[in-house]
C-alpha cells in the first residue's frame, strides 16, 4: 500500500486564495511516488476539486455529520462530500475536540456515516502534554480508538488513524522519530484487535501529524509503521509541500 500525504489546510485561506493554492498544486512537481490529498474549507470543496480534476490528487473534507439531511444547521452530510468528489474526510481533529466539544461518541458516528457511502475516514486522535507527561499516552489512543471504533464494520473500505500528538500541534516541536514508531506500531496493534491482523494489513493505515515539515517528512516516512502524513502549516505553501516526499 502507498504512503500518503494529507495536507489539512484548515481555516487558513478564504476562497480566493483556495483556489490559487490549488492552482498551485495541480502545477507542482514532484518525483514523490506517494498519494497526495487536498482537504481545503468546505466552501472551497467544489471548486479545488474541479481545478484539480484529471490530477492525481484526490479531494478531502475536514469535517462531516452523521446524519444524511435533517434540521442540522451549519453541517455537511457525508454524502453531500462524496458528490462533491470527496474520497477522504478527516474525524475527530483535535481542534475540533478541544474547541468545539467533539466527542469520542461523536467521532464513531461520523466514521460509520462515512463509510456508509464510501468515504474513507482519517480518523485524529492524540494525547495532551499533560498526558504524556503522566504516562497516559497509550491508555488515551486505546480508549480513543476503541469508542471511534465501535460497532464498525470493514467490508472493503478502508480507513486511516492519524495519530497528533496535541503537544506537537503547531509548536514546530514534532516527535522523535523512535517514539513515533513506537506509537505507530501500538496504534497498528490496536487496529489489529479491531478487526482481525490480516483485514487491518489490508484496509488499514496509520500517519503521523504534528509540525510535519520538508526537514523531518522524509525521516518520519522512512519508518517502519508510519504510513504517511497529516501536514497542517506546511500545506499552504506549494514549494514546501513538494519537498515533503
Amino acid at each position: 500500500m502507498k504512503k500518503i500525504i494529507i495536507a489539512n489546510w484548515k481555516m487558513q485561506l478564504n476562497f480566493t486564495q483556495s483556489v490559487r493554492l490549488a492552482v498551485d498544486y495541480k502545477k507542482m512537481k514532484t518525483d514523490s511516488e506517494n498519494e497526495l490529498v487536498v482537504c481545503p474549507s468546505e466552501f472551497a470543496l467544489q471548486k479545488v476539486g474541479e481545478i484539480l480534476s484529471g490530477s492525481k490528487i484526490k479531494l478531502g473534507a475536514q469535517n462531516v455529520f452523521w446524519k444524511n439531511n435533517g434540521a442540522y444547521t451549519g453541517e455537511v452530510s457525508a454524502e453531500t462530500l462524496r458528490k462533491l468528489g470527496c474520497k477522504y474526510v478527516l474525524i475527530g481533529h483535535s481542534e475540533r475536540r478541544q474547541n468545539l466539544g467533539e466527542t469520542d461518541e461523536m467521532v464513531n458516528e461520523k466514521i460509520k456515516a462515512a463509510l456508509k457511502v464510501g468515504l474513507i475516514p482519517v480518523i485524529c486522535v492524540g494525547e495532551t502534554l499533560e498526558e504524556k507527561k503522566a504516562k497516559k499516552g497509550k491508555a488515551v489512543l486505546a480508549r480513543q480508538v476503541r469508542k471511534a471504533l465501535e460497532d464498525v464494520k470493514l467490508g472493503s473500505q478502508q480507513l486511516i488513524l492519524a495519530y497528533e500528538p496535541i503537544w506537537a500541534i503547531g509548536t514546530g516541536q514534532a516527535i522523535e522519530p523512535n517514539e513515533a514508531d513506537e506509537q505507530h506500531y501500538y496504534l497498528h496493534s490496536l487496529l489489529a484487535r479491531s478487526f482481525g491482523l490480516t483485514k487491518a494489513k489490508k484496509a488499514c493505515r496509520v500517519i503521523y501529524g504534528g509540525s510535519v515539515d520538508a526537514k523531518n517528512s522524509q525521516d518520519l516516512l522512512a519508518l517502519k509503521y508510519v504510513d504517511g502524513l497529516l501536514v497542517g502549516g506546511a500545506s499552504l505553501d506549494s514549494g514546501k509541500m513538494a519537498n515533503i516526499k
